[in-house]
């Protein structure tokens, strides 16, 4: 472990399925003192739910830093970071079960991160996904994460594999989005298809990636995803 005689170490998780459940995958990176990737990790899951792999992409990462060190952690899932900081003692004090008196979903996955987090100093940060500017490790973890869950294979930095690639769509720029969404407006005779509304709802992009209800969501041929898939299938 590097984080040997760091007063703190940043990282950032994320978990990938593509059909939820899907081909799944996992992935997590530890940033150097320069807020840049030093090392990273990312694995396959075969088929499984986004949860499980928001879930295990945490597990992962606790096991893999040094529990002596503090450690912020930034995700992007509001259920795994609930899962922990939220709903967790209410589940342990109703003996594993939800207000509703169900079983704990995905039980053993929570049980173990409850384990890891005893006795250590963790920091967690909800960070919105896909976002322009958004936060550069969140995104790497992201961007490994899909590409454990497409290609089924382990990687990381350890395995000297290459930095993940860039999003199949890759977000656009605030000013690009606003030129490209009054195009897309022109091209199709109104102005309904530039209409940006946030998500009751989790849901998946035709891009592949998911997106969190509250989040900015817009129409495009497929159905409803990320404004910058819309604008961008549209110019």
């Amino acid at each position: 472990m590097i984080e040997l005689m760091r007063e703190r170490v940043v990282a950032a998780c994320d978990g990938a399925s593509k059909g939820n459940p899907g081909p799944a995958g996992w992935a997590w990176v530890v940033s150097d003192d320069a807020g840049t990737p030093a090392r990273w990790e990312a694995g396959a899951l075969g088929r499984a739910t986004n949860n499980i792999a928001e879930l295990t992409a945490l597990e992962r990462l606790l096991t893999a830093t040094d529990p002596d060190v503090p450690l912020e952690v930034r995700m992007d899932s509001q259920y795994a970071m609930k899962a922990v900081t939220t709903w967790l003692p209410g589940w342990k004090r109703n003996g594993w079960r939800t207000a509703a008196g169900k079983p704990v979903a995905n039980q053993e996955l929570v049980v173990r991160i409850d384990e890891l987090l005893q006795g250590r100093s963790v920091d967690f940060r909800y960070v919105p996904a896909h976002q322009v500017d958004g936060d550069p490790l969140n995104d790497f973890a992201d961007r490994a994460a899909s590409q454990a869950a497409t290609a089924q294979q382990a990687a990381g930095s350890a395995l000297g594999s290459p930095e993940p690639p860039p999003s199949p769509v890759a977000p656009a720029s605030a000013s690009s989005r606003r030129a490209n969404g009054t195009k897309a407006a022109r091209q199709r005779g109104g102005g309904s298809s530039s209409r940006t509304l946030k998500a009751k709802f989790p849901g998946r992009c035709v891009c592949g990636r998911s997106y969190a209800a509250g989040e900015p969501i817009a129409k495009n041929d497929q159905g409803w995803g990320h404004p910058e898939c819309r604008t961008a299938a549209a110019g």
